[in-house]
């Protein structure tokens, strides 16, 4: 099933570069330069607790966020701003649970002996990354929708994933036509769990792999049905094969 499903990762293309302010708080295109300096300028004093971030990596993380912002049609340039500031500080806040979590368990590691205190010290660090990144995933959410409709939300949600939830989704759906309503709903679900989870992942690589944990659930769930995921592959690739001719 892993490799009939559309490729996860969306090609990149160049973000549209708006400007901050304009009149009648509408956005218009602006040099891409007093664009950043503005942002990188404005977030700097956001972003105290995480000092040890150097530039690069905050351009980095501004860059993403931009791209995933002015897919939005965002008007008001006050709720373009918070937006896109909220996004570059999430991304900022969960780069520093984990590497505080990994720093924590190499410590922790190194310095002990005892295989079992060991243990129940690396669950508690889990727990802790796990509690910390779901207080801030609601607030984060919180924040969005305080200037965002509910589609943009979700829209900056699938930004965040790849476009992996909907791609997948489709996906199934036109794999297995016959899947019946309650079915697709199970499908529906587990792959919008998976998004939650997957926009707290440190890399693309993990929250890839957060998609495929689920879509193994989902497999299973699917050949419990009575679906043979094998033919079904088979028969969905040579209706792709046909269509391209």
């Amino acid at each position: 099933m892993k490799d009939c499903l559309p490729p996860m990762m969306m090609k990149k293309r160049p973000a549209r570069v708006l400007s901050v302010q304009a009149s009648d708080n509408q956005l218009l295109p602006a040099d891409a330069a007093r664009f950043m300096i503005f942002f990188l300028t404005a977030i700097f004093f956001s972003l105290l607790s995480f000092a040890q971030q150097d530039a690069n990596y905050l351009k980095v993380i501004t860059e993403r966020s931009a791209k995933i912002i002015n897919t939005l049609g965002v008007q008001d340039s006050t709720h373009y701003n918070q937006a896109l500031q909220a996004i570059v500080l999430q991304y900022a806040a969960i780069n520093e649970i984990h590497e505080e979590a990994k720093a924590a368990t190499q410590q922790a590691k190194a310095n002990s002996t005892d295989t079992a205190a060991l243990r129940v010290q690396l669950q508690a660090i889990e727990l802790k990354k796990k509690n910390l990144l779901a207080a801030k995933h609601q607030s984060y959410l919180q924040q969005l929708h305080a200037v965002l409709t509910p589609a943009q939300v979700e829209q900056v949600k699938d930004g965040m994933t790849y476009k992996v939830f909907p791609n997948t989704y489709a996906a199934y759906l036109d794999m297995i036509q016959q899947l019946t309503a309650v079915q697709k709903a199970k499908i529906y679900d587990w792959l919008k769990e998976a998004r939650e989870e997957a926009m707290d992942a440190e890399s693309s690589d993990k929250k890839h792999a957060v998609f495929g944990k689920y879509k193994g659930r989902i497999n299973n769930y699917l050949s419990a049905e009575g679906y043979d995921l094998k033919k079904e592959t088979e028969a969905w690739q040579q209706r792709l094969k046909a269509k391209t001719k």
